[in-house]
Parts: structure tokens; C-alpha cells; sequence
């Protein structure tokens, strides 16, 4: 098969080296030039992602898998194309479109008769038929069904491990029509490997939602879901913290049945997905007032943790955070994953400044200039500060000292990964950790 993959970023391009890998021709097509050359010259435009350094090579090398900035004629030549455009929100919360309309647009010029469109990238409810179907029939001047076919399939997949979870988790696919919903079962079913999984009672492999906006609110519901119970666990953690009960214990005593499944609290909720996608969710639905609780709640956890702070150095007639310094540990927004769509280290540095503290930031990913061009003030190791802030979950802090923070008086884990006797002399405050 001749597949066109829209957007060789972190998702797009391991799909095309899947894809390539299992013997079809596939053109990946990105707007960076600067990407593009690097992988048509065999080389990962990003650090991070489990086998592929390998594995793109080997595609390359053999010529299944090419890359141009010319995404029209890379359609023209394809049967098949699979979009993973961003669609990222403004500021005002809401679906920002600009880039993949702009995408639509270079497709819709090269798309012929036959071909099958796949929108991979998630989408409010309703976006696949009532915006990017009008947008492909009225530039290219084929119709939908007859002429081209076109479906939703969301990813599904975590950056670090996406060849894994591709094999892992089912595919959903939800087609405009039947037609094209066939058409999309076929197509994946021939790119994608699955893992067996008797755990499901539908087994691994190509699930047809039955429509595309089925699949849509498929992959809207298990982020929000997820941004959902880590809002509740934040509020726990809070309350824990008034009263001096450690949620983590709760936790675990929780889930030790299975009707609990209630996730980890935290300074922050990054990413592309889980901050994002609740409110692609409430884009269409203005009821939706658990998900915008658990939204603002996640949101406000940097500032929570930067009060905490505050209160540890007031201790004692103390002056709190006004002319302290604070070393903010992690830029990125999890643990060994070079990424800050969402990063917690923005709000927490924002908040430190707010209170009159001087905000240093450090991560073991990351040199000087990269920090400094973030907008943000590197920490160099063995500088004095009067506080830490753990930002992400980086192994490397499970180390981590006192001693290596001189005249450090107190430490607020955002995510629990320090080892308390290495701070012993310190004030030391998880979240949820009980006072």
C-alpha cells in the first residue's frame, strides 16, 4: 500500500516507520524542513522514543520510507493518509484548528478517488463529519463515500513506548460511513501488530466504534476520565494535608479492592493529552461540571505546592518566600521524557515569583540554554537556596540530598520520589503527605 502519514512528530513519525516496517511505501509529510531532512537521512528528530533510532534506519535505508514538506503531492501519490496534525487549545480553553485546517487544505488538493483519510489526532466530538468532511469535499470536489472515505481513529499510545502500546491497545476506528468504515478496518488490520489479550472480551485488534464520533468521545473519555480521578485524588491530598493523614496510605487501602482505581495526587498534570482533552470534552458539552471541577482543581496544584512552601518557611516568625531562593527541580512534564507541553515548572516558577521568591530551575534533561531559552532561570548544583520544589518524577532526584542544596531549609516532593532520611535536618512536605 502507498501511505501518506501528515506530521512526523512524536506520534506521526514512529507510525510511519510502523507502517513502513510492515512493507508498505510510506511518505511522511511535515511543514519543518529541518525535520524531513533528518529523517530521510535516517536520524530520530527527538530523543526518547524506545526503538526507534533502530528501527527508522532500517525503513530508510531500504526505501520504504521517504519525507517531503510537499504534503500535497505526498497525498496525490498515496491511497491511503493518515493525519496527526496538533490541535492544541488557545487561550481561552478552547479547540484551536488553525494548523490542522491548514493541513486539510494541502490534502484536500492532492486527494484522488479511492483514497481513505484517517484523522489519528484527538478531536472534540463531531469534528471528523461536520468539520474536516465539508472542508476535504469542498476543495478537492469529490464526495465522501463514493468518491474518497474518511474516518476517525484516535491514538492511543504513550510517547517512550509507542511501538509497545500500539501492539498493546486496541484500535478504534469509527468510520463516516459504512463504507469507509470498512475500509479503515482493512487498512489498520494491515499495518498494525497486536499482542494477544485475552483479558478482552472482544480479544486485541481493530474495533469498529460504529461511527466516527463514537471513536472521538472513545479517546475524550479515558483522558478525561484519567484528569477526572487525579483531580479527586488532589482534593483528598488536600484534605489530608488539613488534618494530618497520610493520602498515600488511604490509597493503597483503597485500591486493594477492585471497585477502587484512584490515581497518584501531584504538583501538576502535564502533557499533550490529560490537560487538553477534558476540555475538548466540555467544548461540547456545557454541563459538564465534573470535569471542569477536576480541571480547575489540577490546575491549581502548583500554586497549592508553592503555598505549602510558603508556610514551612514562615515557621518561626520566618518571612515565608518574600527574597527567598527556590530551586525548582524538573522542566519536563513526567520523568525521562524530554517534552513541557503543560509542564508544571511554568505555573510553579509563575507562583514562586508571585510571592517575592527568586526562582531557579534545574533537570538533568536539559542544558542552560535550553532553560534559559523557556524563559526561565537555570540552578547550577551546590548553589545556595532556602528551598526545593520537586517539579517531575525524574529517577535521578530519588538520590538527591540535602547536601547537595547548601543552607536548604525546606522541601516540598511534588511527587514523592525523594528519600526522606537523605533530607533529614530539612522540613520535607509531600503532597498529601500528612502535615
Amino acid at each position: 500500500m502507498k501511505i501518506c502519514v501528515v506530521a512526523l512528530g512524536k506520534i506521526g513519525l514512529p507510525l510511519a516507520v510502523q507502517f513502513a516496517a510492515k512493507g508498505h511505501e510510506v511518505v511522511g509529510a511535515d511543514v519543518n524542513a529541518a525535520t524531513v531532512e533528518m529523517v530521510n537521512k535516517g536520524v530520530e528528530p527527538f530523543p526518547g522514543e524506545a526503538e526507534l533510532d533502530v528501527r527508522l534506519r532500517k525503513v530508510v535505508e531500504s526505501g520504504a520510507l521517504t519525507a517531503t514538506t510537499d504534503t500535497t503531492a505526498a497525498v496525490a501519490a498515496s491511497d491511503y493518509v493518515v493525519v496527526v496534525v496538533p490541535v492544541v487549545v488557545d487561550a481561552e480553553a478552547r479547540p484551536d484548528f488553525r494548523a490542522m485546517d491548514a493541513a486539510t487544505a494541502a490534502i484536500a488538493a492532492g486527494l484522488k478517488p479511492g483514497t481513505l483519510v484517517s484523522y489519528e489526532t484527538t478531536l472534540p466530538v463531531h469534528t471528523t463529519r461536520e468539520r474536516f468532511l465539508p472542508q476535504l469535499e469542498a476543495a478537492s470536489g469529490l464526495t465522501c463515500g463514493t468518491d474518497f472515505f474518511l474516518c476517525h481513529s484516535p491514538e492511543r499510545v504513550l510517547t517512550g513506548r509507542i511501538f509497545a502500546d500500539l501492539r498493546r491497545y486496541p484500535k478504534l476506528v469509527g468510520g463516516v460511513d459504512e463504507v469507509s468504515a470498512k475500509k479503515s478496518v482493512e487498512f489498520y488490520e494491515a499495518v498494525l501488530d497486536f499482542d494477544e489479550r485475552p483479558d478482552l472480551a472482544r480479544g486485541n485488534g481493530v474495533w469498529d466504534m460504529g461511527s466516527a464520533e463514537a471513536a472521538e468521545l472513545a479517546k475524550l473519555a479515558e483522558t478525561t476520565y484519567r484528569d477526572v480521578n487525579i483531580g479527586l485524588a488532589n482534593q483528598f491530598a488536600r484534605f489530608a494535608d488539613s488534618v494530618g493523614i497520610d493520602i498515600y496510605a488511604v490509597i493503597e487501602a483503597s485500591n486493594s479492592q477492585p471497585y477502587s482505581h484512584i490515581h497518584r495526587p501531584g504538583v501538576a498534570v502535564g502533557g499533550h493529552c490529560i490537560p487538553v482533552y477534558p476540555r475538548f470534552y466540555a467544548f461540547n458539552d456545557p454541563d459538564a461540571t465534573i470535569v471542569k471541577a477536576a480541571r480547575t482543581t489540577n490546575a491549581g496544584m502548583p500554586g497549592y505546592a508553592v503555598g505549602l512552601l510558603d508556610g514551612m518557611l514562615s515557621v518561626g516568625g520566618g518571612t515565608g518566600l518574600r527574597g527567598a531562593r527556590v530551586a525548582v527541580l524538573g522542566v519536563t512534564y513526567r520523568g525521562a521524557v524530554k517534552e513541557t507541553a503543560f509542564s508544571g515548572v511554568f505555573p510553579v516558577v509563575e507562583a514562586l515569583r508571585a510571592a517575592g521568591a527568586e526562582a531557579l530551575v534545574s533537570d538533568p534533561m536539559y542544558a542552560d540554554d535550553e532553560i534559559t531559552a523557556l524563559g526561565l532561570a537555570p540552578y547550577h548544583a551546590g548553589d545556595a537556596v532556602d528551598a526545593v520544589i520537586v517539579q517531575t518524577d525524574h529517577a535521578e532526584y530519588r538520590t538527591l540530598s540535602a547536601e547537595q542544596f547548601p543552607g536548604v531549609r525546606a522541601l516540598v516532593d511534588g511527587r514523592r520520589v525523594t528519600d526522606p532520611d537523605l533530607w533529614a535536618g530539612v522540613a520535607r512536605r509531600t503532597i498529601g503527605g500528612g502535615r
